[in-house]
């Protein structure tokens, strides 16, 4: 029996990458909150940040806590790279934070 490719809510095939964020929701969740942030720039909101990341750590299965965190990482890395300023340094310091929690501190 051949697999039926994954599509959108609109019908759409989804890329590769996009298949697994969609059968990982709580993954897709937080990366879209942690976009939404980093767009803002608000230094503010830094709780937020952590409070999506930690959600996430708490609701995702132990052995795939830190493939995922490392995911969500990546993003928030390309998101980093891609702007400047006040995004850029909130960027960072979720970076940095994501860093603490897959050291275990």
């Amino acid at each position: 029996m051949q697999e039926r490719p994954l599509r959108s809510p609109s019908g759409l095939r989804l890329p590769g990458q996009r298949r697994n964020i969609r059968l990982m929701p709580n993954l897709a969740t937080c990366q879209g909150i942690l976009r939404r942030l980093i767009a803002k720039g608000d230094p503010n909101a830094i709780s937020l940040a952590e409070r999506a990341i930690n959600e996430y750590w708490d609701v995702t299965l132990e052995r795939g806590r830190k493939s995922g965190l490392r995911l969500i990482q990546l993003d928030v890395l390309e998101q980093r790279n891609a702007v400047i300023g006040a995004q850029h340094d909130f960027a960072q310091t979720v970076n940095d934070y994501i860093e603490k929690k897959l050291r275990g501190e």
